[in-house]
């Protein structure tokens, strides 16, 4: 586990929760959050979190649906010890895996899901630079394939099983190349930081042996306001819900 003096206390939710994460590197912010907002689970169903971090995206889960199963896989020792503690800390059942998810333990390969959610890398390394904090490297720059994550995603749902993800933008040619006839009824969604401004983040939903056609939503507008005036965060009444009170996402 880090020294104390390594980490911070951290409110989501508005204070619902308070998750204990690294001072430096890689640290939780709105995106798990989003991420968590747009699963669809529902009490007693499963969820399975391919590389959970400290555990944000699965606790904001489990504090907005209650009576789910919550599962984690994470390869950084540290993240997992506090995604533990933070579980326990906030009175969320969250069991934690320790490995990587391109080799999944044995616990995990005997387990189906009826959802797997997941927040991969957002850089491809073959076209950008690396970060100096080894941490944030391992959870934003691509080491494991983007169609590793799929593959192994798609091997631990149900049938009828539903991924749900969140990306950059511009990672969407990837990821709909890595998607095979396995996954189906695909929907992404686009978030805007602004009217008028192109997309930074996309949610995406696929079901397994779905058969719908491709829909791409209409974007979420992130803020108010066509450009940052004020100090003020100038969210939009949507996604001021989203991350101050734990809502679910309105998909489009």
């Amino acid at each position: 586990m880090m020294h104390s003096d390594d980490l911070t206390q951290d409110d989501f939710l508005g204070g619902q929760l308070v998750l204990t994460q690294p001072r430096t590197g890689y640290r939780a912010g709105v995106d798990p959050v989003f991420l968590a907002s747009a699963v669809t689970a529902k009490t007693g169903e499963s969820v399975l979190e391919l590389g959970c971090g400290v555990g944000a995206a699965s606790l904001c889960l489990g504090r907005r649906v209650s009576g789910i199963t919550l599962h984690g896989i994470e390869r950084q020792a540290d993240h997992a010890a506090l995604a533990r503690k933070n579980a326990e800390d906030n009175g969320i059942s969250l069991t934690v895996h320790d490995g990587d998810l391109a080799r999944m333990p044995d616990a995990l390969r005997a387990l189906s899901f009826d959802h797997v959610i997941m927040n991969p890398p957002y850089f491809d390394r073959a076209r950008g630079s690396m970060s100096p904090h080894d941490a944030r490297e391992q959870a934003m720059g691509e080491e494991t394939p983007l169609a590793v994550w799929m593959d192994q995603a798609t091997r631990r749902l149900k049938p009828r099983g539903m991924l749900t993800m969140i990306n950059a933008a511009e990672r969407l040619p990837d990821i709909l190349s890595a998607l095979d006839d396995r996954l189906g009824s695909v929907v992404v969604q686009p978030l805007c930081p602004r009217t008028g401004r192109a997309a930074k983040l996309l949610l995406l939903q696929a079901r397994k042996g779905g058969r719908a056609a491709f829909r791409l939503a209409a974007p979420i507008v992130l803020h108010e306001g066509a450009a940052h005036t004020t100090d003020r965060e100038h969210y939009t009444p949507e996604i001021q819900a989203i991350l101050r009170e734990g809502a679910a996402l309105d998909w489009r």
